[in-house]
């Protein structure tokens, strides 16, 4: 059996828009949970609170708005997947960007998952595990329907793919 290397390409797909609503929606309930009790801290010492407390609330608050603003957008734009008969391929991150290339003979399984928000929004997630240290590749952000369509598609992929996926 021959190797042949695979390109390292940008992946054809973008996630779902929707994904957008859902990193902000993350974003939200960070706020709520870092911001939140330290607002609470802040009337409960009403008037009594010292400066530093006031100033991290401040701080929590606007550097979780601004990301919650700033950082759904670019994942839009910079998350990317693909399926081909040969690989998986996958593009994330945003300050580090992560290209992944899983080769269909390694995978061994492929599962999706729908978190609470997930499910709100109709998305889900993919992960494809593989004979790799390197772990699994997951796509985040897929319209639920096209993720259990890739999920599909890439179970009959693997099962008529030649290899132990070791």
């Amino acid at each position: 059996m021959t190797s042949v290397a695979l390109p390292l390409r940008p992946p054809a797909h973008q996630v779902s828009p929707r994904a957008v609503r859902w990193w902000q929606l993350r974003a939200l309930a960070t706020l709520v949970l870092l911001g939140g009790p330290q607002a609470v801290a802040l009337v409960v010492l009403s008037g009594r609170a010292p400066g530093w407390l006031t100033a991290t609330t401040i701080a929590t608050v606007v550097l979780t708005l601004a990301y919650g603003l700033v950082v759904p957008p670019l994942l839009y734009r910079i998350h990317r997947w693909e399926v081909t008969p040969e690989a998986v391929y996958t593009l994330s991150g945003w300050l580090v960007r992560e290209w992944r290339i899983a080769p269909i003979s390694r995978v061994q399984t492929v599962d999706t998952q729908h978190g609470p928000i997930e499910q709100l929004l109709k998305l889900a997630s993919v992960t494809v595990t593989t004979a790799s240290a390197r772990g699994p590749v997951k796509i985040r952000g897929l319209d639920q329907d096209a993720a259990a369509e890739l999920a599909r598609t890439l179970t009959e992929t693997t099962q008529a793919t030649p290899g132990d996926a070791t």
